[in-house]
């Protein structure tokens, strides 16, 4: 950074803790601190608007590149606004937000008017960003979550499930604003590669029912249920995604989910009052 003045990043988030942009942000903001370099952020839309906020918080001992704050799974922020949060609790600089126009928390990314570039290769829709926020959590299993196909994170599956059980199961759960239709896929990379996997697809029928962490947790624990032995956890991994390992030992356990998600609801509200002094949006 020597012999500069300002550092501008432009870069498409999504309102998802997991995701890596934010991490990388952060390194850029403390590493301009030390050099006494600005920072100013080219600020873009949340794409699963600004107002739906869910998940559970982050463990001290689980922050890594997908997961750099404590912050809910779905946080409801801009990048702008989620690097001020993040830089105040760190006592770093803030970095200078070039703000959005015409741009309210209502609107997700199709409202816009803008045209949708994938922020990753394996983000190829606006559905597969928002279910994201919940099936990401299936990285940390052996169960593929629909890499190497055309509809990564929409679908789940494994060799040996079997797809129509599979969604009845999932269906049975009455997950608000989603359908699961049985499917079989073939990835052409990552987990169980050119191997035939049973699974299922996930179709969003209304978003502002949805809740896709919440179904990420119906996803993992109904494939468990079809899965005896087969199920297998890759536990720093999923711990990290998840924020707690109290959130794999209760699914791996079979235990009732319920109290684990009234404890996220009642996280993301109180974050939904907290994050109010760094809300630079309507």
């Amino acid at each position: 950074l020597a012999g500069l003045d300002t550092v501008v990043v432009d870069l498409q988030d999504i309102g998802v803790r997991y995701f890596t942009y934010p991490a990388t942000v952060l390194g850029v903001i403390e590493a301009a601190a030390a050099a006494g370099v600005a920072v100013v952020i080219l600020d873009r839309p949340n794409p699963l608007s600004g107002a739906g906020v869910e998940g559970g918080g982050l463990l001290l001992t689980q922050r890594s590149l997908v997961g750099v704050h404590d912050l809910p799974i779905r946080h409801g922020l801009t990048l702008g606004e989620l690097a001020r949060l993040v830089a105040a609790a760190r006592g770093l600089p803030p970095p200078a937000v070039v703000l959005l126009e015409g741009w309210d928390r209502s609107r997700w990314y199709d409202t816009t008017g803008l045209p949708w570039i994938p922020p990753s290769p394996n983000l190829p829709t606006l559905d597969a960003v928002t279910l994201y926020s919940g099936t990401c959590l299936v990285e940390g299993t052996n169960l593929s979550e629909g890499r190497g196909t055309t509809r990564p994170f929409e679908q789940v599956g494994a060799p040996w499930l079997d797809p129509r059980r599979f969604a009845d199961a999932f269906n049975e759960r009455g997950c608000a604003g989603v359908r699961a239709r049985p499917t079989t896929f073939v990835p052409t990379f990552s987990k169980h590669a050119g191997t035939p996997c049973g699974g299922i697809q996930l179709h969003v029928t209304d978003r502002t029912t949805l809740r896709p962490t919440e179904v990420g947790l119906a996803v993992i624990a109904v494939a468990r249920e079809r899965s005896g032995r087969s199920l297998e956890w890759s536990e720093a991994s999923f711990d990290r995604l998840a924020g707690d390992p109290e959130v794999r030992q209760t699914l791996a356990a079979g235990g009732d989910l319920s109290p684990l998600i009234t404890r996220w609801r009642d996280y993301a509200a109180d974050f939904s009052r907290d994050r109010a002094d760094w809300v630079l949006y309507p």
